[in-house]
């Protein structure tokens, strides 16, 4: 007679999708229902002073739900995915132990896939290696150096932009260190161990149709300006380390959607109606580089937020019953 196989795993929710589909108030909505925390799954939320720029909860929405992985870094210090795994995996740790219902929400792709999956095994950081590659890009340029990855990872070169200094250093990086091209090394599959040791829901929140989510991002963005969003780019400029930076625009946080083209702004590179077309056009690209990705994976399920409001609640009833 067969038996059943009870999943004793603590569960969690991943609330994935692209920018401006409206995670945050199901996260909150989500936590407050079933007594759940947020863990933000963002790579611009673990920066000190990216708040209106990247939405991230505000004090009042922090004060309804306790939130996880915001504002941990300085914007001129690095953060990889490997880190954020590490952070994240002990705030889900703390949330289960807690009785809590863990809550995982945002759109960045790398760090779904590290929280929940495991990342691939890698050589480590080089502080030597970096600062040849760093002194070498500002002699040459970062299109030299991808120019130099081209040849010895074409893979990682045609999935890293020209101007993407994180990875293109980071690709040369590996290669210089381990004499192995960094798709070599992500070809590896995680062991087993390191996924995430929860029964995981995974629900993608998009609108079905284009041109409503290219709506909500021009809303947001404008939404932001008024808010007062220069404003806070023009205090990041005034911070003395970014001020002493010899590229801030290399920075990650700063390459973070809408804060790279505020910055050229107000260095003068385009007047106030390009800037703010720059920055919803770079807004879209992201949202179609995350949808891209959640296509990929094949065990979520997807709703629309502005029509399956109830399909969503009884899919997660249906999973935490």
């Amino acid at each position: 007679m067969a038996t059943s196989v009870i999943d004793a795993r603590p569960r969690a929710i991943a609330l994935m999708g692209p920018t401006a589909s409206g995670k945050t108030a199901l996260a909150l909505d989500w936590a407050k229902r079933y007594g759940g925390e947020v863990v933000s799954v963002d790579s611009a939320l673990v920066y000190r002073g990216l708040d209106i720029g990247a939405a991230k909860p505000d004090a009042a929405e922090q004060a309804r739900v306790r939130h996880h992985m915001l504002d941990l870094r300085d914007p001129w210090q690095a953060y990889s995915a490997a880190d954020f795994a590490r952070d994240a995996r002990l705030a889900v740790a703390d949330i289960v132990a807690r009785g809590r219902l863990p809550i995982l929400a945002g759109g960045t792709g790398l760090y779904f896939r590290a929280l929940l999956d495991g990342l691939a095994p890698m050589p480590a950081a080089n502080p030597e290696v970096r600062a040849v590659l760093t002194a070498d890009a500002a002699a040459r340029g970062w299109p030299a150096l991808h120019a130099e990855l081209a040849v010895v990872d074409p893979a990682a070169a045609a999935r890293i932009g020209h101007n993407d200094p994180q990875r293109i250093q980071r690709a040369l990086e590996v290669w210089r260190t381990s004499g192995r091209a960094i798709s070599d090394w992500q070809a590896r599959p995680a062991p087993a161990s390191a996924r995430l040791p929860c029964r995981v829901l995974k629900v993608v929140v998009a609108p079905a149709a284009r041109g409503t989510l290219h709506a909500r991002i021009a809303t947001r963005f404008d939404a932001m300006l008024a808010a007062g969003f220069l404003d806070e780019v023009l205090a990041l400029r005034a911070l003395p380390a970014l001020q002493a930076h010899p590229a801030p625009l290399d920075l990650p946080a700063i390459r973070a959607v809408g804060y790279r083209q505020a910055w050229e702004f107000l260095d003068g590179a385009c007047n106030a109606d390009t800037f703010r077309a720059r920055g919803i056009a770079a807004t879209r690209q992201l949202g179609k580089r995350q949808l891209t990705w959640l296509r990929g994976e094949l065990d979520a399920r997807w709703f629309d937020p502005a029509t399956d409001a109830t399909r969503i609640a009884r899919a997660v009833a249906a999973f935490l019953a």
